[in-house]
């Protein structure tokens, strides 16, 4: 596998190295940090955004997707959910003025089972985003990888061009059914996946390369690399460092600004682990996934199905604290 250890004849940091072989996404909702580490894309959801909102230096945003809310919404209801999606565009708007590439704007939790409500709440971004002149090629719709939400993107992607993002994604039947669905992108969670086994196994620890973690992403990278699908694949959601040097090489990996911080004072080589070339070698059978089989296989699969619903339902207690915040100034 190749290294980058060296940048224009000086040391380069591991993020430098780290940015030769995979794109960095900033997995944050606070501004400074994208314009310290420059990553190519950003990624929110309501746990980010409820953290930024509080911050007083994004009190204007707040103000002003409350005045949104009012003049939109016909009761406290309406006002609150119009002053939510506004609040989630504009901090889309002040994220692609620092970063080049994409962000990801999510679809709230609580309607991850959902196809139709979840594909009229896309269009509805879609709209907000191109009032601000933003272009639909810029914005990716985060939908939770329930079957309802990946039906819910394929219909998206095939109908009306909007790219999507299917998170809370930790097992290997959601992922080929994204892949099924021709999705754009998926983000496994690395680190929410060790931490079930932590919690619920006898072994405590793990090497980064035995990270069970890892190897779900590394399993996923390489099935869709061997069977030439497009969708491609950002590892989220992170532990510690280990894992994210263990990945090198995957399409995308969204990083906190901890551990951006931490590769930025670094210059330890960072080793390519995953290559389409290297996936192509694996010998893995090509899977058909229908909606029983998905339904079987999470059944099945103790740890995603535990991970899907703990985050569906910490995603959502995390927008109704949003929606309380954005109510009080309602008032």
């Amino acid at each position: 596998m190749s290294e980058s250890p060296t940048k224009k004849g000086k040391m380069a940091t591991s993020l430098e190295q780290l940015k030769e072989m995979t794109v960095v996404v900033a997995d944050t909702g606070d501004f400074e940090s994208m314009k310290k580490y420059m990553p190519t894309d950003a990624t929110t959801n309501p746990s980010l955004i409820l953290q930024a909102a509080k911050m007083p230096q994004y009190e204007s945003l707040i103000n002003e997707a409350v005045e949104y809310g009012m003049k939109k919404g016909h009761n406290k209801a309406e006002k609150v959910t119009h002053a939510m999606d506004k609040l989630f565009v504009l901090f889309g708007c002040e994220i692609l003025k620092i970063v080049p590439g994409r962000v990801s704007i999510e679809v709230d939790a609580r309607l991850s089972f959902d196809k139709e409500a979840s594909i009229c709440k896309a269009r509805r971004f879609i709209s907000m985003f191109a009032e601000e002149e933003i272009d639909k090629e810029r914005i990716l719709i985060k939908l939770a990888s329930t079957w309802e939400g990946i039906q819910a993107a394929k219909v998206l992607e095939e109908e009306y061009g909007i790219h999507c993002n299917l998170t809370l994604l930790f097992g290997f039947a959601q992922a080929v059914a994204c892949a099924e669905a021709g999705v754009t992108l998926i983000s496994p969670f690395v680190g929410r996946i060790l931490d079930w086994y932590v919690a619920n196994t006898d072994q405590k620890t793990f090497e980064a390369h035995d990270d069970p973690g890892v190897k779900s992403v590394t399993r996923i990278y390489n099935y869709y690399k061997k069977y030439g699908y497009k969708t491609v694949v950002m590892g989220a959601s992170f532990r510690n460092s280990g894992e994210i040097r263990e990945l090198a090489g995957c399409d995308l990996l969204t990083i906190g600004p901890k551990f951006l911080e931490e590769l930025q004072n670094s210059t330890e080589p960072i080793t390519q682990h995953l290559s389409e070339a290297s996936a192509k070698k694996h010998d893995m059978e090509k899977v058909e996934m229908t909606e029983a089989k998905f339904r079987w296989e999470m059944n099945e699969d103790q740890m995603a199905n535990d991970k899907l619903s703990d985050g569906i339902r910490k995603f959502a207690a995390d927008a109704v604290k949003l929606e309380k915040m954005l109510l009080e100034k309602l008032k």
